[in-house]
C-alpha cells in the first residue's frame, strides 16, 4: 500500500489524516484499505490553537476540549505515532523520530525513523522573539496548553498575592501615578494579543465575583498592550483596526502603537522611544516564525522565516514526494505581494486540497494547483462581543460586522473544525455536551 505521512497535528495536520484515513485507510465492503496513513505529533493531543488564548485567561479548560490522537486515529482509519520530527532521509525516503520522555525524563520511546511514499509536513510555527533582549527568558508565550495553563496559574497567583501583600517598589523608570496593584503587558496587538486582552477583562472580573481577590478589576488590573506599528491588527483593514480599538479602550485596556519593545527585563517592558512599562506578567505574542527543524531538512529550501518554499501544488520545490502547508510553508497567493497568510482557514482550505491533490497521487495523475480563498478575518473580544470582516464572493466585496452577529460567526468557526473531524452529527452533541458544562461549572477556570 501506498504510505503516506503526515507529521504535526494542528487544525490542518489532524483534518487531513482524518479524511485520508477515512476515504484510503479503511477497508470498505471486502476490499483491502487503499492507502496506510499515518499521524505524527510530538504530543499527545490536539487543541485547536485559536484557543490558547481563552486558555490562558482560564475561560476554557483543555482537558474538556482536547483530542487524543490515537482515540482518533482509531476511529479514523490511520496509525498515530508520538515523537518530534529531527530529521529526514530524502533518498530513503525515512523521516527520524526523537525520543519520548515521561515527565521525570525516563525514556518512553526510543528515537526511531518511519518510512514514507509521500510526505505531508504542517508542523505550524513558534513564536519569533526577534532578538530581543530578555523576552524569551521573561515573558510567556501562547505555543502550547502547557504555557496557557501556567500563564492561567501566575495570574491568578498575581492577583492573590497584590491583595494581601505590599507593592512591591517599581521597577526604574515606571512612574508611580495610577499604577494598577497587578499589570498584564501584552507585546504584539495581532489577533492573539487582542483576543487575550479582551479575554483578561472579563477573567479580572469573574475572579473578583468568586472572591480570589478583593481588587477593583477595572482599576487595579491593568492591561497594556504594546505594538510596534502604528495600528493594532496590522494584518486587516483599518476600519477593522479601529473597531476593535474603540471597543478595546470601552474595556479599558491601555493601548500602545507604535512603541517598539528593545527590552524585557523581570518586572518591566522598555520600548524604544524610552517609556517603561510596569510588568507583573509578560506575554509575547509579536510574531511567529517557522520550527528551525525545517532548515535541516536535507536541503528542501526555505525562505527568510524559516518557511519550506512550495509550488501551487504545495509540493516542495526540489522534491515532488514531500508537500508542505499550513503556517510552516510558504506558498504564492497570485495578484498579492505577501503569500498565503498563516491563518486557519487557510490550513482549512490546503487539507481539503491536499485531500483530492493526494488522491491524484494514488491514480498517478497530475496534480492541481492550490488558489487561496480569503473569507474575511474574524477578532473575539470574550464575553463583551467580536469583530471581523468578511469578503468573498457572496457579498461582493468587504463588510465590517461586530457585535452578537461577529461572536456567532466567530463560534462557528471552532464548531466547523469539530465537524471536519467528527461529521456534523457528533458536532451537534459536542456543541450540547459543551453547553451543559457551561451551566454547571464557573464561567473561569479557578484551580
Amino acid at each position: 500500500m501506498h504510505r503516506f505521512i503526515v507529521v504535526g497535528g494542528g487544525a490542518g495536520g489532524l483534518e487531513l489524516a482524518t479524511r485520508l484515513g477515512d476515504r484510503y485507510g479503511k477497508a470498505r465492503r471486502g476490499r483491502e484499505p487503499r492507502a496506510s496513513v499515518t499521524l505524527v505529533d510530538r504530543y499527545p493531543t490536539h487543541i485547536w490553537k485559536p484557543l490558547l488564548h481563552e486558555v490562558a485567561a482560564g475561560s476554557m479548560d483543555p482537558f474538556t476540549q482536547e483530542l487524543e490522537y490515537a482515540a482518533q486515529a482509531r476511529w479514523h482509519g490511520f496509525e498515530f505515532q508520538q515523537g518530534e520530527l529531527t530529521g529526514l532521509d530524502r533518498a530513503g525516503k525515512r523521516i527520524r523520530l526523537g525520543a519520548v520522555l515521561d515527565e521525570d525524563g525516563a525514556e518512553l520511546i526510543p528515537p526511531r525513523e518511519i518510512e514514507y511514499d509521500t510526505l505531508v509536513l504542517a508542523i505550524g510555527s513558534t513564536t519569533h522573539f526577534f532578538g530581543v533582549p530578555g523576552a524569551a527568558e521573561n515573558s510567556i508565550a501562547l505555543d502550547t496548553v502547557a504555557q496557557a495553563e501556567r500563564f492561567r496559574k501566575r495570574l491568578i497567583a498575581a492577583c492573590m498575592r497584590a491583595e494581601h501583600q505590599a507593592p512591591e517598589p517599581l521597577p526604574e523608570g515606571v512612574a508611580a501615578s495610577d499604577e494598577p496593584r497587578v499589570q498584564i503587558a501584552i507585546i504584539g496587538a495581532g489577533a492573539t494579543g487582542v483576543e487575550l486582552s479582551a479575554e483578561l477583562r472579563n477573567t479580572a472580573q469573574v475572579l473578583s465575583v468568586y472572591g480570589l481577590h478583593k481588587l477593583d478589576p477595572s482599576r487595579d488590573v491593568g492591561i497594556a498592550l504594546i505594538e510596534a506599528g502604528p495600528t493594532i491588527l496590522p494584518a486587516l483593514p483599518e476600519r477593522v483596526s479601529s473597531a476593535t480599538a474603540d471597543l478595546l479602550k470601552k474595556l479599558g485596556v491601555r493601548i500602545l502603537t507604535s512603541e517598539r519593545v528593545t527590552e524585557v527585563g523581570p518586572g518591566v517592558v522598555r520600548t524604544a522611544s524610552g517609556k517603561a512599562v510596569r510588568a507583573d506578567l509578560t506575554v509575547w505574542a509579536a510574531g511567529i516564525t517557522a520550527p528551525p527543524v525545517l532548515s535541516q531538512l536535507d536541503g528542501l529550501p526555505v525562505n527568510k522565516l524559516g518557511q519550506l518554499i512550495v509550488r501551487r501544488t504545495l509540493q516542495t520545490e526540489t522534491d515532488d514526494n514531500i508537500f508542505a502547508f499550513g503556517d510552516c510553508a510558504a506558498c504564492e497567493w497570485p495578484g498579492h505581494e505577501r503569500g498565503v497568510p498563516p491563518r486557519a482557514q487557510a490550513a482549512h482550505q490546503e487539507a481539503a486540497f491536499l485531500l483530492r491533490a493526494l488522491g491524484n497521487v494514488l491514480e498517478g495523475q497530475a496534480l492541481p494547483e492550490f488558489t487561496y480563498r480569503d473569507f474575511g478575518s474574524l477578532v473575539s473580544l470574550g464575553h463583551f462581543s467580536a469583530v471581523g470582516n468578511l469578503m468573498g464572493g457572496l457579498i461582493g466585496g468587504s463588510m465590517l460586522i461586530e457585535g452578537l452577529f461577529a461572536r456567532f460567526m466567530y463560534m462557528s468557526l471552532y464548531r466547523l473544525h469539530i465537524a471536519a473531524l467528527h461529521g456534523y452529527a457528533r458536532m451537534v452533541l459536542d456543541t450540547f455536551a459543551h453547553w451543559l458544562r457551561r451551566t454547571t461549572l464557573p464561567r473561569v477556570k479557578l484551580h
